[in-house]
């Protein structure tokens, strides 16, 4: 990922590093809920309904719904209204595929080590967050 930094006096190269990098962060985070990718993965076949995205994932509809909303407004779905529901695809289709690929690779290659992670892994999911 190439990203131009430009460095000044007030801020410093690291805190330009970090903000020219917090929109790849953002995409990141949208991609870290396993739901989320079973959206993605399942809008990879076509568009669907809530109600298909519903029963395929075993989710409420309001979960659901709120995922969309999530991977809407970081633009990586697009809906369009079909009578009283709407149809959700994919926004970047090519490209969105291409980097969930190279993740499927990055993780066969490292052996699925991230899922051990004690901060990111599965593990750390399942904990109750600290409030």
């Amino acid at each position: 990922m190439r990203v131009q930094v430009q460095e000044s006096v007030e801020t410093g190269p690291a805190v330009n590093e970090a903000r020219a990098l917090s929109p790849a962060a953002s995409l990141f985070h949208s991609l870290s809920d396993p739901a989320r990718l079973a959206i993605l993965r399942h809008l990879a076949a076509g568009e669907h309904r809530v109600v298909d995205l519903t029963a395929h994932l075993g989710l409420a509809q309001s979960t659901v719904s709120a995922h969309l909303a999530c991977l809407r407004d970081c633009g990586l779905v697009t809906s369009r209204p079909q009578g009283r529901a709407s149809m959700f695809s994919l926004a970047t289709e090519p490209n969105l595929m291409e980097l969930l690929g190279a993740a499927e690779r990055l993780l066969a290659e490292t052996g699925d080590a991230v899922d051990l992670c004690p901060t990111y892994g599965s593990t750390a999911r399942r904990r109750p967050r600290a409030e």
